[in-house]
């Protein structure tokens, strides 16, 4: 196999999966995704200010209505380095931001954003993509780009630690959701990954120390069991 962290190989997935990526989320999640999704952002709190928002490895942008309702008067920036990814997000950020958002191709390891620059960071099902090195970079790049007492929040779909829970998981994404990507795709390969990906990531605890270590102050949250995990903080 592939090594499936390199960042080509990873776009290309993401390429390939980009048309169904948002239902297929939902299905993966047992529909969950939607309410981690709203839970994980609501962590950063609301805000009425002009803030600078940043949602990284953005998607479809299925966070976007979210962070819109909950930062109204703030400029939104989006980041995602799968082309077929922005295409297809392109004209919901139109609809969602009435053309005022930046929307940026770009990879999150080696990307030109300016330091000290956003006040909200957000980033939902992306991290088990990572190897621990790249989380390293991500740690780094979250703590550059962010302001003073900036503020961040991650979410990605994890292992749970209850067997029974587990098994029916495990079952579920490693061998359900393949049929189902067959049906959307008519290439279950790409879908089996996410189950691939998760497993590796196991869940967010590793993330919180590595942030840790980048002097960002980082609360561990888990979602319905620990079927989702993620992390929340601060730039100190």
């Amino acid at each position: 196999m592939n090594n499936i962290y390199e960042p080509e190989f990873v776009k290309k997935l993401f390429n390939q999966m980009s048309s169904s990526y948002e239902r297929m989320n939902y299905i993966t999640s047992f529909g969950f995704s939607i309410r981690w999704r709203k839970q994980f952002l609501n962590k950063l709190g609301k805000s009425q200010e002009k803030l600078n928002v940043i949602d990284l490895l953005s998607g479809l942008g299925e966070n976007w209505t979210f962070l819109k309702h909950n930062f109204p008067n703030s400029n939104f920036y989006a980041l995602d380095f799968s082309e077929n990814m922005i295409n297809h997000s392109t004209e919901k950020g139109k609809k969602v931001f009435q053309n005022k958002l930046n929307l940026i191709c770009d990879n999150m390891l080696e990307n030109k954003l300016e330091s000290n620059s956003f006040d909200i960071i957000s980033c939902a099902y992306g991290l088990k993509t990572f190897n621990e090195d790249q989380i390293k970079i991500i740690a780094k790049e979250v703590h550059r780009i962010l302001k003073p007492n900036g503020k961040f929040s991650f979410v990605e779909v994890s292992k749970p630690k209850n067997k029974v829970l587990l098994y029916f998981y495990s079952f579920y994404l490693g061998k359900i959701i393949p049929i189902l990507g067959k049906i959307f795709l008519g290439n279950p390969e790409d879908y089996k990954m996410l189950w691939i990906y998760t497993k590796q990531f196991q869940n967010s605890k590793k993330v919180k120390e590595i942030f840790e270590k980048h002097n960002l102050k980082v609360n561990l949250d888990e979602y319905f069991g620990g079927c989702a995990t993620g992390i929340n903080g601060k730039k100190l």
